[in-house]
């Protein structure tokens, strides 16, 4: 009997092994997600891996055009998928949205865009990843719908931003006035929190960039965004997720 199971054991060692074909993906493609057309693209070096979708920030912001310069690695491991929000990038430009924008209304979005990656790559779940807004967004998706995630990883995201915002517009003020600087006191005397306008984010943002040793957004480009995002971004920044969402039933990183 012992012959007999060595001989069977040699026989098997020999078969073949079925290899599993490797397929890159590289696609951009219109979906429709909340009733209009909305863009994404899916780049990985196997299409069989798990499938990590990125929420870019702002909002508005979209980071298709250089993800590559940070989802590089990434795509070694996963199906990177990039996703234009609704005003955001090539969705804005295929369509309007046609619904005022909600915070609600776009977590629906992110839901159905993970549900219909799902579908497309036969998951389960997938990762979901997301920056600033977006991590905001994820952490959100994550607390209403944890059973479509792996995980959620929030990379600085808003969480508390009113309150952001106020503790930087006192220490901007203090560190003004003990450097004697009349201008940028003016100017930030002039925020409100919540912002009212496009001007006093730009106050806000100018003295906070000298702050830290960055480049100053321009006041053009702050007032145009506000137009369209400011209320959106207000909505996000009065909800406390500490108290909104004090569980999350999936993983967060």
């Amino acid at each position: 009997m012992k012959s007999i199971g060595i001989l069977l054991f040699v026989s098997l060692s020999h078969w073949p092994i079925p290899s599993i074909a490797v397929t890159p993906i590289n696609q951009q493609e219109a979906v429709s997600i909340g009733g209009i057309r909305q863009w994404i693209s899916m780049k990985g070096s196997n299409a069989q891996d798990p499938v990590l979708l990125f929420l870019h920030g702002g909002p508005g912001n979209s980071a298709m055009g250089y993800a590559d310069k940070f989802t590089n690695e990434l795509q070694k491991h996963f199906v990177v998928v990039m996703w234009d929000q609704r005003e955001s990038g090539k969705t804005a430009s295929l369509n309007p949205t046609d619904k005022p924008m909600t915070v609600a209304l776009m977590i629906d979005d992110a839901v159905e865009v993970i549900k219909y990656l799902s579908t497309r790559f036969s998951k389960k779940k997938i990762y979901l990843m997301g920056h600033s807004w977006g991590g905001f967004l994820g952490l959100n998706v994550a607390a209403a719908e944890p059973h479509l995630l792996e995980a959620c990883f929030a990379v600085s995201p808003m969480v508390n931003q009113v309150e952001s915002e106020r503790m930087s517009l006192e220490i901007m003020k203090v560190n003004a006035a003990a450097r004697g600087d009349k201008i940028a006191l003016g100017e930030l005397e002039k925020v409100h929190i919540p912002f009212q306008n496009g001007s006093e984010l730009y106050f806000h943002r100018k003295w906070l960039a000298r702050e830290m040793k960055s480049a100053s957004p321009k006041k053009t480009f702050v007032e145009s965004w506000s137009e369209k995002w400011l209320g959106l971004f207000n909505e996000a920044s009065a909800l406390n997720m500490f108290v909104t969402s004090p569980e999350i039933r999936c993983p967060v990183y």
